[in-house]
């Protein structure tokens, strides 16, 4: 179980991209993709058998780690804690106290 998990509202804390906020698109190894933070450039080769035939320039949001982001709560970020509620392990937010799932 994972502090910051997909669809989450984060907001960045770090970085080029410091106090934007967006949609978790997808967390793997230690580090998250955030709705339009950290956006990169990439060239495609024209190739038939991939997602792009045409090729050309891509703007998509590349991955930063996962301590570059707080989740937020009701419209503030918040760092998370753990408890246990009726046998099952839910996050809390640390600021209000506020079961978060």
């Amino acid at each position: 179980m994972h502090k910051i998990r997909k669809n989450d509202l984060v907001k960045v804390i770090a970085g080029k991209d410091k106090d934007k906020t967006g949609k978790v698109l997808h967390v793997k190894d230690g580090r998250v993709v955030v709705e339009g933070c950290n956006m990169i450039t990439k060239h495609y080769k024209p190739n038939a058998s991939a997602h792009n035939p045409q090729g050309g320039i891509v703007h998509q949001e590349a991955a930063m780690d996962i301590s570059n982001v707080m989740l937020v709560v009701d419209g503030k970020a918040t760092r998370v804690g753990f408890q246990i509620k009726d046998g099952k392990k839910v996050r809390v937010a640390k600021a209000t106290g506020k079961v978060i799932d």
